[in-house]
């Protein structure tokens, strides 16, 4: 049997990466299954049930926690991509990884490397946007991630996506920090963005001294 596994949340500051394994037949995937990021969310969402209820699925998450710990951002992706086809395949299975490396061929090797399942796979830059199974991992992946930040939200109020680039984002780290004097729990240390969001406070805090 085939499967397919892409991740979604690599680059936000906020909250978990999350990948995703699809295992089943790419022929009974519904007719609209595209790149994550092509859909809307009410249109993921509606993909996402119809893809579990035709294939297996795994899911794995990678908590702020691992990730501003000692491992690179390389290999938690292909951790990630290997707890999941862990998750959702089987032995003796063939799959195909939206490639996470600039090298495709280490990339498939590592997380082959990594997986507890015996399985075959391959990797390819872009498998998103020409593999079924792939985009099908792309969209559970995508759903998985947005809940989480919709779970945040709940927690914390408006947050954003989660990306650096998004406005309300980093308004969300410059009044939690200036309320609190610390990141929130949610927020990815080791990013660019939290280290600026900390360093402009500090500045701020040291002018008014």
């Amino acid at each position: 049997m085939r499967f397919g596994v892409d991740e979604a949340g690599k680059g936000p500051v906020l909250g978990s990466m999350f990948a995703a394994c699809v295992r089943g037949e790419p022929t009974e995937l519904p007719e609209s299954v595209a790149d994550s990021k092509r859909l809307s969310p009410a249109r993921r969402r509606e993909l996402d049930a119809a893809i579990r209820a035709v294939c297996e699925v795994g899911v794995a998450e990678i908590p702020v926690s691992r990730i501003d710990g000692d491992e690179d951002m390389n290999t938690l992706t292909v951790a990630a991509h290997a707890e999941a086809i862990d998750a959702g395949a089987c032995d003796d299975d063939t799959g195909l990884c939206d490639a996470g490396d600039t090298s495709e061929r280490r990339f498939a090797r590592r997380v082959a490397d990594a997986c507890e399942r015996s399985v075959e796979i391959d990797a390819r830059h872009g498998a998103d946007g020409t593999d079924s199974l792939v985009a099908a991992a792309s969209i559970v992946a995508k759903v998985a991630r947005d809940e989480h930040v919709a779970t945040l939200a709940d927690e914390y109020g408006a947050i954003g996506s989660g990306y650096p680039s998004d406005e309300t984002t980093r308004a969300f780290l410059r009044e939690h920090v200036a309320e609190s004097g610390t990141l929130p729990d949610c927020a990815r240390a080791s990013w660019q963005t939290s280290e600026d969001v900390l360093a402009a406070a500090e500045q701020s805090a040291l002018a008014e001294f």
